[in-house]
């Protein structure tokens, strides 16, 4: 599919939606960032993206989101409640 169909599409569903215009590559970020919420294995995301190493994976996509930061906590609170019973 050609990049310019693709990015006219897209464009087009979120006029549609009455969205704001937002850059395509943002549905890449979106997925990956779901991805981690979700708990999938950095180097399975890093596979689906297709970068070269982890690392890079983990510099552009390991970003705490709300959600994350949650999680992580409460299963370091879960943690600390079983290591003191």
């Amino acid at each position: 599919m050609p990049k310019s169909s693709l990015f006219n599409s897209f464009s087009r569903i979120l006029k549609n939606a009455e969205l704001p215009s937002l850059p395509i590559h943002s549905l890449r970020h979106t997925h990956a960032v779901l991805l981690l919420e979700a708990g999938a294995d950095m180097k399975y995301i890093q596979e689906r993206l297709g970068h070269g190493s982890i690392q890079i994976t983990a510099d552009v996509y390991s970003h705490i989101s709300k959600k994350i930061d949650i999680d992580s906590m409460s299963k370091f609170e879960k943690h600390m409640e079983d290591v003191l019973k």
